[in-house]
């Protein structure tokens, strides 16, 4: 209980707006009797009219009108100048029966649009000026002062009003603008999560269908050759073990990326081009003969092209292990100025059946992917000849190609 008592006398005291503006009300209102009763009291002038009910009626009416001033605020800015206006107009005497119009003038400038509500506010001055100029006693100069105080007392309600609003407005946008900034990077954020997933997607897409389909055809040799040629089906066994185990490792490296792994050296190189001998020598082991054309100069690749250009060769020999048969596969690399060509075609069956190609798997959308990331192109179809190929130019300055 002690803890209880505590917190809620250590918290501050937050009201809402309306009963903030009805304690207003009430309180200018009261303000502006008793003040005035005050000044009256002490005023012997025969000029001047001793407030009476209509008086002090007015005083509480331009006070209590102040409780609807946000909802209100130009009706409540009319009653009390129309408040004010009936007050001097009756001879009562000065004092503070314009507090609640300076502070409806406040909240008119405060709480508009800007330049309409600063109008309201400049001709409901203006047309109240007349009025306390034409009801005041202006000789000598001495008792003008009240009018002329309540003259810039106005202007200067207004215009405090105005600063306050551009101020209110200037924040709005700011938050807005910080607002959008952080949803802009939210965004970015869900993108660069997106983009590395489907990346993660595709190496393991890949790397798996490759080494299942070596292990699938290797694995129907093993058991046509099990019981006539032993020895064949050991050398089997072995390329199934080492295809295994190169998937294996990839998928480790891939993977790794999820857990977050800190140690890069337990991780597997990247593969790139630099391996595209060991792809085919699986690839002949599958039954497949394959051929290298390459003309690569000495000087690396980017990385991202060196990784697309062997993924897309990898995948391009699973499909021609998946559907091409016993037939010969040519790999064909060029590296010219700015973009590297490669080209994977094989004069098998192909996967067709019926004359209509097949190919509508993930692999050459995975493929198509890789390439149109880094600015480049690829096509894949059947060959007029028979076979199929995979064509791809991979820009060798992808991060530029992209941009564009």
């Amino acid at each position: 209980m002690d803890s209880i008592a505590t917190s809620i006398a250590t918290r501050p005291l937050r009201l809402s707006a309306q009963a903030q503006d009805a304690m207003l009300a009430v309180l200018v209102a009261v303000f502006q009797i008793l003040a005035t009763r005050r000044i009256a009291g002490a005023h012997e002038l025969a000029t001047l009219a001793h407030p009476a009910g209509l008086g002090y009626a007015l005083l509480a009416v331009s006070g209590l009108v102040l409780v609807a001033r946000r909802r209100f605020p130009v009706a409540v800015f009319a009653v009390t100048a129309a408040a004010s206006i009936a007050y001097y107009a009756a001879g009562y005497p000065d004092g503070p029966g314009w507090v609640g119009l300076f502070v409806a003038i406040y909240t008119v400038a405060a709480q508009g649009d800007g330049s309409r509500s600063m109008g309201i506010a400049a001709a409901g001055i203006a047309a109240l000026t007349m009025v306390w100029l034409l009801t005041a006693r202006l000789v000598p100069l001495d008792a003008a002062g009240w009018v002329f105080f309540r003259i810039g007392t106005a202007i200067m309600a207004a215009a405090a009003g105005d600063m306050v609003r551009g101020r209110r407005v200037l924040l709005a946008e700011g938050q807005e603008r910080a607002e959008r900034a952080e949803r802009t990077k939210e965004e970015e954020a869900r993108r660069r999560v997106d983009a590395e997933r489907l990346r993660i997607a595709r190496e393991v897409h890949d790397t798996v269908a490759h080494a299942i389909a070596v292990i699938n055809v290797q694995a129907g040799v093993t058991a046509h050759v099990l019981d006539r040629r032993p020895e064949r089906a050991r050398d089997t066994l072995v390329t199934i073990e080492q295809t295994s185990a190169r998937a294996l490792s990839e998928l480790r490296a891939i993977l790794g990326v999820l857990r977050e792994a800190a140690d890069d050296d337990r991780r597997a190189p990247t593969p790139g081009l630099a391996q595209v001998e060991e792809l085919a020598g699986l690839a002949r082991e599958a039954g497949l003969d394959v051929k290298i054309e390459a003309a690569l100069p000495p000087r690396e690749l980017p990385v991202a092209v060196d990784q697309a250009a062997y993924r897309i060769v990898q995948e391009s020999l699973t499909n021609a292990i998946r559907h091409a048969g016993p037939s010969r596969v040519t790999i064909s690399l060029s590296r010219g100025a700015s973009d590297l060509e490669l080209r994977v075609a094989d004069d098998g069956r192909g996967s067709s059946e019926g004359g209509k190609p097949a190919g509508g798997g993930r692999g050459i959308v995975g493929m198509r992917e890789r390439a149109v990331l880094l600015g480049g192109e690829l096509a894949a179809g059947p060959r007029p000849q028979g076979g199929f190929e995979v064509r791809a130019r991979l820009p060798l300055e992808p991060e530029k190609a992209a941009r564009r």
